[in-house]
């Protein structure tokens, strides 16, 4: 990779493209162990917000080690967080360019096309999301020496594996189904991402990742994310005697039935006494109000990723999970305070009809290389 903190070299400049909190998060955290550093001293709160903002099509200071580019969704509690985050970033000195990169037919061109000569002279890629076609169809434009991948959650893992076994970028999710006239439109992009991602004497590629990495890559570098700079900016945090569960999108993105969710959260509930659900930002309003009605759970929409909001707290001295991004994360923004992370099995009578045959495997594979977890098994209904 390039220069990093105390060795000698000038600084690369880097441009990184975020479509969630959480690759945000992880961001600032590479930029953290790496010593990548804003173009602006820290200490300018009295700024307003707004106007540290850099608009579409600026130009980034010279001096500027990393600009954030955000990818904006159009999900209303995604873009609660990730302004926050970005916030964040401005506080730390990086420079935050948002795009309102889905806001119309037209957007994409514009969004593309503005950050076209950005990405011709950036020398280093930091992506969070390798599955997305916004971020493939950027990487055909760069010319860019270094790619990095921070974590986007479980998905990291998948990305990797499939990495090493040179097959097409597909989320886990979708995996074993037929592909859509849109995957065979945009299948020379993937393939051309893929090929881009793969290391080569011309491309240094690192993984930046709190996951764990079964199938390394050859040539790839693999760098673990500890959250020191979570564990150092915030906390540490009060805690509380009871339970606090974390919820999963799962239901949302066709994974499980609704209905077995349901009832696994209020046997949950009611066996370890939890009060509080921190909903995951893409549960749907309907679920949330069903949950809170029938299991008497408090409905939590945090507007930090939960790595942050359970590092400022107050956090249940238990915190409970389905299998997912958390089950790795949250022991290490916790480490040391003592919260236990507790996560539960999901039963196959869970999965609908129409999950991937590979959910079951993937899902247990996320529980079983967890690390500093209680694992609990998986309920059955009453």
């Amino acid at each position: 990779m390039s220069p990093r903190a105390g060795q000698a070299g000038p600084p690369a400049h880097t441009l990184a493209f975020v479509e969630s909190p959480v690759q945000l998060l992880n961001v600032l955290e590479w930029a953290h162990l790496h010593g990548r550093r804003g173009g602006a001293e820290p200490e300018r709160q009295a700024v307003p917000a707004q106007a540290r903002r850099m608009p579409a099509g600026a130009i980034q200071p010279a001096d500027a080690e990393l600009t954030v580019v955000v990818l904006s969704p159009t999900d209303p509690m995604t873009r609660g967080q990730l302004r926050r985050m970005a916030d964040l970033a401005r506080d730390e000195g990086y420079l935050v360019r948002w795009e309102e990169a889905r806001g119309g037919t037209t957007a994409p061109f514009h969004t593309i096309g503005g950050l076209a000569g950005s990405l011709r002279r950036a020398d280093r890629i930091v992506m969070g999301d390798p599955f997305s076609r916004y971020v493939q169809l950027l990487l055909t434009i760069t010319r860019a020496r270094d790619l990095v991948v921070v974590d986007d959650g479980t998905a990291t893992m998948e990305f990797v594996a499939q990495l090493a076994r040179g097959e097409r970028l597909v989320r886990w999710h979708r995996k074993g189904g037929r592909p859509g006239a849109r995957d065979l439109l945009f299948a020379p992009v993937s393939s051309s991402a893929r090929r881009r991602l793969t290391p080569s004497d011309h491309r240094r590629v690192e993984v930046f990742s709190s996951m764990p990495v079964t199938e390394t890559p050859e040539g790839v570098t693999v760098t673990a994310n500890d959250f020191a700079w979570t564990r150092a900016r915030f906390g540490p945090p009060r805690i509380t005697k009871g339970a606090d569960m974390v919820g999963t999108s799962l239901v949302e993105t066709g994974v499980v039935d609704g209905d077995r969710y349901l009832e696994a959260v209020r046997h949950l509930a009611k066996a370890h006494g939890a009060a509080r659900y921190f909903a995951h930002r893409r549960e749907s309003t309907d679920k949330l109000h069903r949950l809170a009605v029938e299991t008497g759970l408090e409905i939590v929409r945090p507007d930090l990723p939960l790595e942050l909001i359970a590092r400022r707290g107050p956090i249940g001295r238990t915190v409970l999970s389905f299998p997912s991004t958390v089950v790795h994360t949250l022991p290490l923004a916790l480490a040391g305070t003592g919260v236990r992370v507790a996560v539960c099995d999901i039963d196959p009578t869970w999965l609908t009809d129409t999950a991937s045959p590979r959910a079951q495997g993937f899902l247990s594979g996320v529980t079983d290389t967890a690390r500093d977890v209680h694992r609990l098994a998986a309920v059955s209904p009453e």
